[in-house]
């Protein structure tokens, strides 16, 4: 019998301050090239950091998640302050989003 061993490449970005019309094309454009990689299944976004998200960010968020689907890869948000999830509730894409909490270990992924 034969051992097959498949270790997880986990790519992880970790915006700061706002994310809004200013920066969001930057921000996806940044997502965009950590997923399409080579080896790479996960991406990690890690929000610790991040105090504003407007309609801009959140679309830049979507429109890379949808894109994780389409590559069969996965596409996560991590350690999100409560008024940034408040954001995701109201438009209840914390339902379509895997959302981890900040002690996660990006290991047990």
């Amino acid at each position: 019998m034969q051992a097959v061993l498949n270790y997880l490449k986990i790519a992880v970005i970790r915006p700061q301050g706002c994310l809004n019309a200013a920066n969001a094309l930057e921000f996806e454009r940044d997502m965009t090239t950590a997923l399409v990689q080579n080896g790479i299944s996960i991406l990690v976004v890690d929000l610790a950091a991040v105090e504003l998200l407007d309609s801009a960010g959140l679309m830049a968020l979507l429109s890379t998640h949808k894109l994780a689907l389409t590559l069969g890869r996965s596409c996560q948000l991590r350690a999100v302050a409560p008024q940034i999830r408040m954001i995701f509730e109201l438009t209840q894409l914390d339902r379509v989003f895997e959302i981890l909490e900040a002690e996660a270990e990006l290991a047990q992924t």
